[in-house]
């Protein structure tokens, strides 16, 4: 399976509850913060609602 690299570029601080809790549930703690993922749909689709906090690359 394809792997991504995730990486937080933006604080979580005054975003809506539900943005900070999908940068948690994709393991994300502080800003340069990156975490390795599978490319599954979920994942992806999570990437996607945060990407303005976000930056990712495929590995």
């Amino acid at each position: 399976m394809e792997k991504i690299k995730i990486t937080q570029v933006r604080s979580g601080i005054g975003r809506p509850l539900r943005q900070k809790r999908t940068l948690q549930a994709l393991g994300l703690k502080r800003i340069r913060h990156t975490v390795e993922h599978d490319a599954t749909p979920q994942i992806l689709g999570m990437v996607n609602k945060v990407l303005h906090l976000v930056t990712f690359e495929k590995v």
